[in-house]
């Protein structure tokens, strides 16, 4: 089995970590909402993306749901 030839010494591995800086994210803003989003990506509730209609699995129904329960009369709670 091979062994090291030499220590590493305090400047490789500074030399070697100088690439694991972070950079920052590519962020675009949509022409539409005003909204900031990464770049290539949708902007969140967006319903098109560069001429093209987003389709949401399930979106519809949700919206369903969300109308039936604001329309149905709140029961209210009786004390004891």
């Amino acid at each position: 089995m091979g062994l090291p030839g030499h220590r590493r010494t305090s400047s490789d591995k500074h030399r070697r970590a100088s690439h694991f800086a972070l950079e920052k994210p590519p962020i675009s803003k949509d022409k539409k909402t005003g909204l900031h989003h990464l770049s290539h990506r949708a902007a969140p509730g967006a319903t098109e993306y560069n001429g093209i209609k987003i389709h949401r699995k399930g979106s519809q129904r949700k919206i369903e749901k969300l109308i039936k329960k604001a329309e149905a009369p709140r029961k209210q709670k009786h004390e004891h």
